[in-house]
């Protein structure tokens, strides 16, 4: 063997030997691109795409304190002082679809009185799409005329209910005229009444669902709405209209209520008092004087004394002689932070007496 073999053998061994260390190495994979979180400013702001979808995500809330002296709405509470405390958790999303944005919101809310325990509530939770709205929210009977004065216990005289499960389409036509119907729950509880009998709330006379409709024209500075709800187990309702004014330097409003049965209270003409409103100095209770009567009428003014300080005010009147006033600074110190001092008071015919209340109020939204 001469040396020019010897040099050829040992490259070829060479070379079969890393080839085969080749064919066992590891290739590392190319790393993948990070996603990073979107702006979505489509549904305004604060909504962010959720990665590797074309979702958009909004989260916020609320932290409240607050203390309440005495009740507007019972007057014979004897609870001096008491400290409440809340905690809100808003999450909506929005999608773009051929029928206009897939949205949903849920608001899940935490309490906290002086005394008790923390107690959990859902809120709202819903799905809209195209006018469409089902699911948990408050009743369109309150939503749609913009509920009472922008005072803390605008509810004192009753304006409508809360809470409840609908179906509901709102129609808006461009121009400043809307319109709404809805199909809600009744959320009848057990088989009994309240209000020594006035106000039937029983699951066994709930066939059908409760209907409310209404419509309203804006045109500059005015707005009216009118809104009507039937309640199917009363079998009675309450229509009730409103007009809004803003004259730069103040805004008012006042609004009307009408009960189709003065000596019944039912979902739309109902009451949030307890039932010393319409009990007498003699211990006679008068049950439908709780609630409206044939009617009820709430007024009110806001002044914005500028971009930090607004002074609100609401009366409000019914039928059966209660009487409410509410007064409240809104005093906003810096973006998001609200200091809101408010006053009540209230006189009830029946039970020849008054009430005096007040909150203060610190919420800070995020």
């Amino acid at each position: 063997m001469n040396i020019k073999s010897l040099l050829l053998g040992s490259a070829a061994a060479l070379a079969a030997a890393s080839g085969a260390h080749a064919a066992d190495a590891i290739v590392a994979a190319e790393p993948e691109p990070l996603e990073y979180v979107r702006i979505c400013d489509a549904y305004g702001a604060g909504y962010f795409f959720i990665p590797g979808t074309e979702t958009c995500l909004k989260i916020g809330g609320k932290v409240r304190t607050e203390g309440e002296w005495y009740d507007a709405y019972n007057r014979t509470s004897k609870v001096g002082t008491l400290w409440h405390t809340r905690a809100e958790l808003n999450v909506d999303t929005a999608t773009d679809t051929e029928y206009g944005p897939l949205k949903t919101e849920t608001i899940v809310r935490w309490d906290w009185n002086d005394g008790g325990s923390t107690t959990t509530n859902l809120l709202w939770s819903y799905i809209s799409l195209g006018g469409f709205t089902v699911g948990k929210t408050d009743s369109y009977y309150n939503q749609f005329v913009g509920y009472a004065g922008d005072v803390i216990n605008d509810d004192v005289i009753y304006d409508g209910p809360y809470e409840l499960n609908q179906l509901t389409y709102n129609y808006d036509a461009g121009n400043g005229f809307t319109a709404v119907v809805s199909l809600e729950d009744s959320n009848s509880g057990s088989d009994s009444t309240t209000y020594d009998g006035a106000w039937v709330q029983s699951k066994a006379d709930h066939y059908a669902p409760n209907v409310v409709a209404g419509a309203g024209y804006k045109a500059g500075a005015w707005s009216f709405k009118v809104v009507g709800g039937y309640d199917s187990i009363v079998e009675e309702g309450a229509v009730k209209a409103r007009v809004d004014a803003d004259f730069g330097a103040f805004s008012a409003f006042l609004m009307g209520g009408w009960n189709t049965d003065g000596d019944k209270l039912n979902q739309y003409a109902g009451s949030n008092q307890n039932i010393s409103a319409c009990t007498a100095p003699d211990g006679t209770v008068h049950g439908a004087k709780c609630g409206w009567g044939d009617w009820a009428v709430w007024g009110g003014v806001g002044v914005p004394f500028n971009d930090k300080l607004k002074w609100n005010l609401q009366l409000a009147y019914t039928d059966s002689k209660i009487f409410e006033a509410t007064t409240n600074l809104k005093f906003n110190p810096v973006k998001n932070l609200l200091v809101e001092p408010e006053l009540t008071y209230v006189h009830y015919d029946v039970a020849k007496d008054d009430t005096v209340a007040g909150i203060l109020r610190f919420e800070r939204n995020f």
